[in-house]
């Protein structure tokens, strides 16, 4: 559940139970050790959470042997209250933990102790490898938490205080994943432009951009989430200097409104936004350009979501994902008084996402008749002759071939169709 750096935490709770003789399985109902890891960021999330540890603490009602682990975001914006509500639950631990699962579940097994870790701690190197779900792409963690506190986000709360790992940590790992075979590597950060303000001395993200650019063997790097308050225009450059770096930016706006990002807390305008854009476009006129939004803030106005129209209108950009605002505890806009009625919330996700799709369509047309070089990492499960990838813009490519002949190669596709979010294609040439 949720996002990249959920993902990446997943990846590594599961090699430790690997580690410890499990196996994974599909039939849940047969596990020996559930682990949810979980999002809060939208209460729809949450909700998923408890409903699906409902069986399971009723298989452990009857005496089956099971062992019931909550990770993440919502374990720890929930902590006890988890426990109460689901006595069954064995662990319950938040994402600054999810390096320390063996030692957990060990005890919980050899004790019978239930236990709660959400406390902060420092987030230390280890030596465990992740169990990848790809063996192409790899995720690659630079930066933990987050210092920024908008005023609609458990993610200061859930995640803790921004912590960066050493650039010779990042650096090795990238290195031990090329020498297995990845050819792409994913930075993750929550708000990955602040990599090194807290070091001493402090260190710039682009310079890590640089660093792993420089990596033999690497063919590919992409990087996430960027903060329009910190995102430099040496970010663009060091993407314009390195053909590896992927010509992709993801820089959520939350909204087109300056009194909106304001009582969002976000620290700064639309106008900084825009130039930021601005300078993408002058650097990398074809760059791909994601972001994230959310609708319905509390006392938004419908001039106030115009604005945030008219900004997308300005910027086309390949993505947006958007939400309705959803009010999440321990956040201070959850507790005002001027929230949005849930009919006037949808009507604006509704009518945000179909200008979306326009826009996604018109910046995926731009490519039908141009030779994509594009990474092979998986066959389309709905049409088993063909595989897909994605392109240096993130575009996801489907083109008929083996698999087993192209998987992690990189292939010259013709584009010869596009919707709003992916292409079709054919190959043009050899794949290498």
């Amino acid at each position: 559940m949720g996002c990249q750096m959920n993902v990446a935490d997943s990846e590594r709770m599961e090699s430790q139970l690997i580690s410890l003789g499990y196996q994974s399985t599909i039939e849940s109902n047969k596990a020996n050790v559930i682990l949810l890891n979980t999002c809060s960021i939208r209460d729809h999330a949450e909700q998923k959470v408890y409903s699906y540890l409902g069986p399971h603490a009723l298989r452990k009602r009857k005496g089956e042997n099971v062992s019931i682990v909550v990770a993440g975001c919502v374990a720890q914006q929930e902590g006890e209250l988890l426990t109460r509500r689901f006595p069954e639950i064995d662990i319950v631990m938040g994402p600054q933990y999810a390096n320390r699962l063996s030692d957990l579940l060990e005890t919980v097994i050899e004790s019978g102790d239930q236990i709660v870790a959400t406390e902060p701690i420092y987030q230390m190197e280890d030596n465990i490898r992740p169990t990848r779900k790809s063996d192409v792409i790899a995720y690659v963690n630079v930066i933990y938490g987050c210092n920024e506190h908008c005023t609609y986000c458990v993610v200061p709360t859930t995640r803790g205080v921004e912590q960066s790992r050493t650039k010779d940590a990042i650096i090795n790992e990238v290195k031990d994943l090329v020498s297995l075979g990845y050819r792409e590597i994913m930075l993750l950060g929550q708000n990955i432009d602040s990599w090194g303000r807290d070091m001493t001395p402090k260190q710039r993200f682009a310079d890590l951009l640089t660093a792993v650019g420089e990596v033999d063997g690497l063919e590919r790097i992409r990087f996430i989430t960027s903060h329009p308050k910190y995102m430099s225009e040496r970010v663009i450059l060091s993407v314009k200097s390195n053909s590896k770096i992927m010509p992709c930016f993801n820089i959520p706006f939350q909204s087109g409104n300056n009194e909106i990002l304001k009582l969002m807390r976000r620290g700064y305008t639309r106008e900084k936004f825009l130039s930021i854009v601005n300078k993408i476009r002058y650097h990398l006129p074809d760059a791909a350009i994601t972001a994230d939004c959310i609708v319905g803030f509390p006392g938004e106005t419908e001039e106030q979501y115009l604005d945030t129209l008219d900004l997308m209108e300005q910027v086309k950009f390949e993505q947006v994902h958007t939400a309705a605002y959803s009010p999440r505890p321990n956040t201070p806009a959850a507790e005002w008084s001027n929230q949005l009625s849930e009919e006037v919330k949808q009507d604006r996700l509704q009518r945000i996402k179909r200008l979306s799709g326009i826009h996604a369509l018109e910046r995926s047309e731009r490519f039908v008749g141009r030779i994509q070089e594009v990474l092979v990492e998986d066959v389309n499960i709905k049409n088993p002759s063909q595989v897909y990838g994605r392109n240096p813009h993130s575009r996801i490519v489907f083109f008929d071939g083996s698999i087993n002949e192209l998987k992690g190669k990189i292939v010259p596709v013709e584009i010869t169709a596009a919707r709003p979010y992916g292409l079709n294609g054919v190959i043009v040439g050899d794949p290498r």
